[in-house]
């Protein structure tokens, strides 16, 4: 019964609405061609930017940048709290989520999900942001050229998460 329900939501959601715009006579597809215009103008104006970053991200990842600043930050990162073998998913986070993805899978396949490591990436991917590709969206998309304080408290919040989630997957799951 709860899979019907759950399998019925969007549906009747999509329903719903067509119901109560039709009892507003509201011209539904007007307003639909008119949201899809906007969402096209919106996305004209973020590609340039996406495509820079994630042309960055994979010619970061290509390099072997990422190696050498594990290696160069290892002890650092240890002293921390943070494995070493998590820098490439820590730099490339902030940059592309799909780039992160590839990178916490990696580290899934080398060292298992159930690992300290494979978790500890898990809760990294799962409670942290993609810093640059949201600023690059939100402020490409409103025309805001100078981001401010934006960069570095957004930066702070993800190294934050980081370190809470090592912490977080060391309390609940031992490890480390």
């Amino acid at each position: 019964m709860a899979d019907l329900i759950f399998t019925m939501i969007v549906p009747f959601t999509l329903a719903g609405v067509a119901v109560y715009a039709a009892l507003r006579r509201v011209d539904v597809y007007s307003a639909l061609m008119t949201g899809a215009g906007e969402g096209l103008k919106t996305l004209w104006s973020i590609v340039p930017a996406l495509i820079g970053l994630m042309t960055a991200v994979y010619m970061l990842r290509a390099s072997g940048a990422l190696d050498l600043a594990a290696e160069l930050l290892g002890p650092l990162l240890e002293r921390a709290g943070l494995p070493p073998q998590l820098l490439g998913l820590m730099l490339v986070r902030p940059i592309s989520g799909s780039a992160a993805l590839g990178v916490g899978a990696e580290l899934m396949e080398t060292y298992g999900p159930d690992s300290y490591l494979g978790r500890v990436a898990a809760v990294m991917l799962g409670s942290t942001e993609t810093t640059f590709y949201t600023i690059a969206v939100y402020f490409g998309a409103v025309g805001i050229t100078r981001s401010r304080y934006v960069v570095p408290a957004a930066l702070c919040a993800d190294l934050t998460g980081f370190l809470a989630a090592a912490w977080a997957v060391r309390v609940c799951f031992g490890g480390g």
